[in-house]
């Protein structure tokens, strides 16, 4: 059984920063990319970051480049997104997801994912 859960969201204020932590067991890291999505409000999901779990390559969407980062521990089969300078527009209930073949990768070859985790941004 693949599951990924996500943890670390919550409100912060503008500025701010979280880490995001996705804890994936029944599947052993390195084959895979891991991504990062967000659904923000009357938005549709949209991809935030990805990385090949193998070597290490990342991306980043334009509207986190700079601010946010991605890294992997393969050995704990975990996977992070740290998010720094965050703003309202970040607001957004974040997945990390399993799958695709490259990366960036579409959001249709993503076959396993988390339940989310509520990021708010706000004064």
């Amino acid at each position: 059984q693949v599951q990924l859960v996500e943890s670390g969201g919550g409100l912060v204020q503008p500025g701010g920063s979280l880490r995001l932590s996705c804890e994936i067991s029944g599947f052993r890291l390195g084959y895979l990319p891991v991504g990062w999505f967000r659904r923000a409000p009357g938005k549709e999901r949209e991809g935030v970051s990805c990385i090949k779990t193998g070597d290490g390559t990342t991306y980043y969407t334009d509207a986190v480049k700079g601010r946010f980062t991605i890294s992997r521990d393969n050995a704990k089969n975990m996977v992070y997104l740290q998010m720094n300078s965050l703003e309202p527009e970040d607001t957004a209930v974040y997945y990390c997801a399993l799958g695709g073949n490259k990366c960036p990768d579409n959001i249709e070859r993503f076959n396993y994912w988390g339940q989310g985790t509520q990021v708010t941004v706000s004064s």
